[in-house]
């Protein structure tokens, strides 16, 4: 992930149109194109060999190689005029299909690529057209065809090569459709149903929803938003939040256009939920992925030292020593894992099932551990976490309890190579206190949520988080070198403060230590406003501690105070929300690297805001924020594949990789793309988007790095939001308090509503593991942590008293009651 450090250097331009030559186009540049009198000077790798058929350079091309660049056809010599625009131009053909490399590029190291695009070759001869700028002049630049990476054998034929000077720079113009934006999946049936119009307009605009037959159901008038500085466009705003009936293919009208279909309903977020959290299992890095359980993403494991792998079972340190990290998930669209990306990803997965453990179930996401009577989502947490824990420095050695920053490649790979199949030697880089505190903070979360289920990994966790939390303070400023970029991207973080608050926050909910509550309540950070409106990630955690202290049981003395400050930071959000014409919780003058997963992390804020207060006006934010990533955008389209009718699908990645080869999938459905970037730092966006306004830097394109990738950091927000969705949000007419005294708790159950509660059920969780030994005045029963009483009929403005023995005197209190699924106060 994040490879533009190394890439910075590149200034590759991919045109996507045709181009129109100049009537004083420049003279050829491109020495014996039509091969009329031979191949020369024409040369290839020593794998292959060229030679002229039917008036055409043809080539056999060897199966069995892993990267493009093993077998290359190529030209040398070829001047370039800085500032110049090219029009390229060939004829190809590839027997079977392939997808090749056509580069025009310094000859040699670093191998700077001036063009760099992806022609899809059929069995037939077709043309192919190209332009580029030239950032240099140059006298010997090099065309160059690669056509490695396949492990069959097939076929490359090549005409009437030419590169002329004189060229139109390419336009880029997004197809963005109607201008009428909404959110594409749909709408909740009782919650705000917003609508963005791009029109010249200032005046109010008539609207009309009508439903898959046609029939106008509501109609209204526009408001008028005036210039929405993140798009550039005019806009107006459309509110039919007031129709709450359910259906699909509903479609909205104005100023003479129809917005895409849309349906209204309850369950529009189930399967994201799902699905989202589906996306990790072909993450993983270390074991075959089955395709029975993800049919056409079946791959065998990568990273095990089966050749051409090298591997990740004993991957050196230097001279000093190997470790056996193997599993846990490839960070992104490469192959290399980091721990502090790896750790917010973890943490929002655990955070999603402490929310409500409730919510998910052994065999919700058909992976390989279903059936074993944990709740998968933990599961694949645990795929993770032991990954974390393996990359813990150990004993006797220097820095021991330290956790080492990263482990990935050498070098850099190209697209696409599956993990297999990557034959490069695998590093571990130094320890970092970042990466000390990620695995301190996880573990100790991981110690408590799998204590019901597995006592003995349980342990293992707690132990090593309070190994790295010591190692941590006494290494307190070892921070990740930002040169170390080769073959991965550094994840370098010069201020530390916000992880060592994380960590504390989460090894005092666990432990409830005072030495853990006096750091947290001497950090900087515990008081501190922590809500950037750029939102948080990997490198900014101090967000995290707050929002599980607020939300997650434990006896801080100020808690009330650090409650109340995450409906603040909710506040501040939704007041951006609300000012923005198309309702997004983000509103910085340019949009970062990943800006979907900012806008996401801002959520879970609004999220957990309404969880804290019950207030609707947060979850109403939350709701109408994730209009913006399914489809209310200045680009019309959903973010993340496979939701709305047009969606993302060509993600930055190594083996999601069909826009480079037809036998590869696109990302899986439910995957999150990076989004607007205005930093664009890849060369196609530098190509394509120079100049854009902050929505529209960006493009759907497996090249696109810098707008266009997928991570496990920001899949774990759309997890964490969906399930926020998808659970139905309701009230239950009842109140609930509890009193702990030792082993024993008392329940009080009153009946605020005006029907009897009969047949009722009852639910909670423990925070720290406790088993239930005995009961009184209900029955109760217990599956890991969860559980459930039954009693008998409540009437109205009563209350019924019941109580249990557990195996331990002390514990954190129980702080949600689900009274039939639906909450109590």
């Amino acid at each position: 992930m994040r490879h533009w450090a190394a890439a910075l250097s590149l200034l590759t331009a991919i045109a996507l149109a045709p181009a129109t030559a100049h009537a004083d186009e420049g003279p050829e540049q491109i020495v014996n194109g039509t091969f009329e009198t031979g191949t020369a000077p024409w040369w290839s790798t020593a794998n292959t060999s060229l030679a002229v058929s039917e008036g055409r350079l043809c080539a056999d091309i060897p199966g069995g190689t892993a990267n493009p660049w093993d077998v290359i056809i190529g030209l040398d010599g070829v001047p370039l005029v800085a500032g110049e625009t090219y029009a390229y131009r060939y004829s190809a053909s590839a027997g079977p299909a392939r997808v090749a490399r056509a580069l025009i590029q310094l000859p040699v190291d670093p191998w700077t690529q001036y063009l760099s695009a992806s022609p899809e070759l059929g069995p037939e001869p077709g043309a192919h057209h190209h332009t580029f700028t030239a950032p240099v002049s140059l006298p010997n630049a090099q065309v160059a065809f690669q056509l490695g990476g396949s492990a069959d054998p097939w076929r490359f034929c090549l005409d009437d090569v030419s590169l002329k000077g004189g060229a139109d720079p390419d336009v880029h113009e997004p197809d963005t459709g109607p201008r009428v934006r909404v959110n594409m999946v749909g709408y909740l049936t009782k919650g705000p149903k917003n609508a963005t119009v791009v029109t010249d307009l200032t005046t109010p605009l008539a609207w009309q929803l009508r439903n898959a037959e046609g029939d106008t159901v509501a109609e209204g008038s526009s408001r008028p938003r005036g210039l929405d500085a993140s798009s550039g466009q005019n806009v107006h705003s459309i509110d039919f939040g007031s129709y709450a009936r359910p259906g699909q293919g509903y479609t909205l009208t104005a100023d003479g256009e129809t917005s895409r279909p849309f349906d209204i309903g309850d369950d529009l977020y189930d399967e994201l939920r799902v699905d989202a959290l589906k996306f990790y299992y072909t993450q993983r890095s270390g074991i075959e992925i089955r395709d029975d359980l993800r049919p056409g993403y079946g791959r065998p494991a990568g990273h095990l030292d089966v050749a051409p792998n090298k591997g990740d079972t004993q991957v050196p340190y230097g001279d000093a020593y190997t470790l056996d990290v193997r599993g846990g998930w490839y960070d992104a669209g490469d192959h290399g894992k980091y721990v502090v990306n790896g750790g917010i990803s973890v943490h929002q997965l655990m955070s999603a099932y402490e929310r409500d453990k409730t919510a998910f179930s052994d065999g919700q996401l058909t992976i390989p551990e279903s059936g074993n009577g944990v709740p998968d989502i933990l599961d694949e947490a645990r795929w993770e976490l032991e990954f974390l824990l393996s990359m813990q420095v150990p004993d006797g050695r220097h820095q021991a309890g330290m956790a080492h920053h990263k482990i990935h490649d050498v070098a850099w790979t190209g697209l696409p190579l599956l993990p297999h199949l990557d034959p490069q030697q695998r590093t571990l880089h130094p320890p970092s206190t970042a990466a000390t505190l990620n695995l301190a903070a996880t573990a100790a979360q991981a110690a408590r949520i799998f204590a019901p289920y597995d006592a003995a990994f349980a342990a293992r966790a707690m132990t090593a988080a309070r190994k790295a939390w010591a190692a941590a303070m006494a290494n307190p400023a070892v921070l990740a070198d930002p040169a170390d970029n080769v073959g991965g991207g550094p994840y370098d973080d010069k201020d530390v403060s916000d992880e060592f608050y994380w960590a504390a926050a989460e090894l005092f909910i666990t432990t409830g230590d005072k030495p853990f509550a006096d750091f947290v309540m001497a950090s900087p950070h515990h008081r501190g406003d922590v809500w950037l409106e750029r939102g948080f990630d990997w490198g900014h955690t101090a967000q995290l501690g707050r929002l599980q202290l607020a939300a997650v049981p434990n006896a801080l003395p100020d808690r009330a105070r650090v409650r109340a400050s995450v409906l603040q930071g909710a506040d501040s959000y939704l007041a951006t929300l609300r000012s923005h014409p198309y309702g997004v919780p983000y509103g910085p003058p340019d949009y970062d690297w990943g800006s979907n997963n900012l806008i996401l992390n801002n959520m879970v804020v609004m999220a957990v805001a309404h969880d804290l207060s019950g207030k609707e006006k947060y979850r109403a934010g939350v709701r109408e924020g994730m209009d913006y990533v399914l489809g209310r955008n200045a680009l019309n389209q959903s973010y993340v594949t496979g939701y709305g009718e047009v969606a993302a699908k060509n993600q930055h990645s190594r083996w999601y990789a069909r826009q480079l080869d037809a036998s590869l999938p696109n990302p899986p459905r439910g995957t999150l793309s990076g989004g607007p970037n205005s930093a664009i730092q890849d060369p196609v966006a530098q190509r394509l988007l120079k100049g854009c306004a902050p929505q529209f830097c960006y493009i759907d394109d497996i090249e696109s790095w810098s707008t266009n990738e997928l991570t496990i950091n920001w899949n774990s927000p759309l997890a964490w939001i969906a399930s926020f969705l998808a659970d139905r949000g309701k009230r239950a007419s009842c109140t609930v308090s509890y009193a702990a005294h030792g082993p024993a708790g008392q329940i009080r159950l009153t009946n605020t509503g005006k029907k009897p509660i009969e047949d009722w059920s009852l639910r909670w969780w423990f925070p720290d593991g406790r088993r239930v030994a005995r009961d009184w005045g209900a029955e109760l029963s217990q599956s890991g942590p969860v559980v459930t009483a039954r009693g008998p009929a409540v009437r109205p403005g009563r209350s019924v008293v019941f109580g249990f023995l557990s195996d331990r005197a002390k514990g954190a209190s129980p702080e949600v009651f689900l009274l039939d699924g639906a909450r109590c106060a």
